[in-house]
């Protein structure tokens, strides 16, 4: 009976991609369409409003949603539809769609997915926090109250964990301990693999594990939970077939990804600047390996009434310093080390357990020239757009910290 119920479960093809128009949303619902399945955007475009408040658009040029959708429809024949709901504030509308669309599965991209924006104000740490943890509530409260045999696939974040390891790889969730009773027994357990969050947006992430962990106890919620790397790389094979499909590429201190920002600053002859002292490590997987991950998981559901599947989502790790390095001798940029505006120790190491995804049949893509050199010319490409006095990385994490502003570089505010 369990394998029918999961076969009925993969044979459901339609799925609702909350923040389907984000950096990772629109490239997987655009690759989740081009296998077949029938995809429903659920957006209420924050993060389009967030460059308006920040005053800094993508190095890319992303047409509206509308018209996105009209290009991939021109150029396929697929239908995406869009729905502009906010899950944070509006449950029952919420609800009613969950009703209506009778999912097969949902991906939760619906989250402020940026550390340094949700460190930026008192605001900001508030924003994040309601935003995030009301969404995934009232997502989760939703699919409970419907009744419906849903699969839940959630992006979250290895920075759950922080960057110390203890020397141990990070397991892909639950981690094995030895309990000692009164009576000097030992017990051994699982537990969730303890998380130790270094900025409000990861903190977020963290409390979606407890009510993963909540709702698929109580309620017997299917849930994957995807704890992904920093995403490289910025267009897919999908978003690759026409410039209206093409997706973001965020440069600025706030959203910026460290490797993609690296790229980018080589590109625009501004100095690659690495916060603190470039001993960091990282995780890392390129944004073609997200969508494939994601697709791999939706397929892959756990069984009805198992524990919350968690994957790490992750190709590769390196240090900071080690990436800047590479992009300067690709590029023959200037490295500049500048004050890390993180509070975070200046050196780590990071070992993490990707053997899920490899089982499930994932190649992945590992850094080389090749890639590297395609996102270096897209951001030459798309250079006249970039304001570079957004490239800096001013929101700082306490007092103590710094902005990290090259110098010579902190007045410059022309267009290039």
């Amino acid at each position: 009976m369990t394998d029918e119920l999961n076969q009925n479960l993969y044979l459901n093809k339609k799925i609702l991609v909350l923040g389907g128009d984000g950096f990772c949303g629109w490239p997987t619902s655009l690759h989740l369409s081009n296998e077949g399945y029938e995809v429903v955007i659920i957006d209420n475009l924050s993060r389009r409003n967030i460059d308006n408040e920040l005053e800094v658009e993508s190095l890319t040029p992303i047409r509206p949603l509308g018209t996105r959708i009209e290009a991939w429809k021109e150029l396929t024949g697929q239908e995406i539809r869009h729905i502009n709901l906010n899950l944070a504030e509006d449950y029952d509308r919420l609800f009613q769609v969950i009703q209506d669309e009778k999912p097969g599965a949902i991906i939760h991209f619906a989250e402020q997915r940026s550390a340094p924006y949700s460190m930026k104000s008192p605001r900001h740490k508030r924003y994040t926090v309601n935003n995030n943890m009301n969404a995934t509530h009232n997502l989760l409260c939703a699919i409970a109250e419907s009744g419906q045999d849903i699969h839940l696939v959630h992006l979250g974040t290895m920075g759950v964990y922080g960057y110390g390891t203890a020397g141990v790889k990070i397991p892909e969730g639950y981690l094995d301990v030895e309990v000692k009773t009164d009576q000097g027994d030992r017990v051994e357990q699982q537990i969730l693999y303890p998380t130790n969050p270094g900025s409000v947006y990861h903190m977020t992430k963290s409390q979606d594990q407890l009510l993963f962990q909540y709702y698929n106890k109580n309620d017997q919620i299917r849930i994957t939970d995807l704890h992904q790397g920093i995403v490289w790389g910025t267009n897919t094979a999908e978003t690759n077939l026409d410039e209206r499909l093409i997706n973001r590429f965020d440069y600025d201190g706030d959203y910026g990804t460290v490797l993609n920002r690296f790229l980018m600053q080589a590109a625009l002859d501004y100095p690659i600047t690495v916060h603190g002292t470039g001993r960091q490590t990282r995780a890392f997987i390129h944004i073609q390996d997200t969508v494939r991950c994601i697709q791999l998981s939706v397929e892959n559901p756990p069984e009805k009434g198992e524990r919350v599947m968690i994957f790490n989502q992750m190709t590769e790790t390196h240090r900071v310093g080690d990436l800047a390095k590479m992009v300067s001798e690709l590029t023959n940029g200037e490295i500049a080390y500048v004050s890390n505006p993180r509070n975070e120790a200046p050196e780590n190491e990071l070992h993490v357990k990707n053997d899920l995804f490899i089982s499930k049949g994932l190649n992945p893509i590992m850094l080389n020239r090749g890639l590297l050199e395609e996102v270096t010319e897209v951001a030459r490409r798309y250079a006249h757009r970039a304001d570079l006095s957004k490239i800096p990385a001013r929101s700082v994490w306490t007092k103590n910290q710094q902005a990290g502003v090259p110098e010579k570089r902190e007045t410059v505010t022309d267009q290039t």
